[in-house]
């Protein structure tokens, strides 16, 4: 499985065509990058997928890359939890700012 090692973005910062924050409960998000046609989680120094606990923390670990478009990406299990079919429907996807906030 392609991955991007987070150990590689800070050592060389690159170029993102799209930067996709996928939301879960507990306050855990994952990173996945789309650079050309490759698309790819990003993992951690262990070769685990690298857990961001809130927002600012993505600003700061891709401050230093040039982001084109960067979303947040929700999916529900809500319907799964009380016994109703999955939703046909692909997750609600909104735009995710990459503005530093000091």
């Amino acid at each position: 499985m392609p991955k991007y090692l987070m150990s590689n973005i800070h050592k060389s910062p690159i170029d993102i065509d799209k930067l996709e924050v996928q939301s879960f409960e507990m306050n855990v998000y994952l990173v996945k990058l789309h650079i050309g046609s490759e698309s790819a989680f990003v993992f951690d120094e262990n070769d685990r997928p690298m857990r961001f606990h809130n927002s600012q923390q993505i600003r700061d670990a891709f401050e230093a890359c040039n982001v084109k478009t960067a979303v947040m990406v929700h999916d529900s299990p809500y319907d799964e939890m009380v016994g109703n079919p999955n939703k046909p429907e692909k997750p609600m996807e909104m735009p995710f700012s990459m503005q530093q906030i000091y």
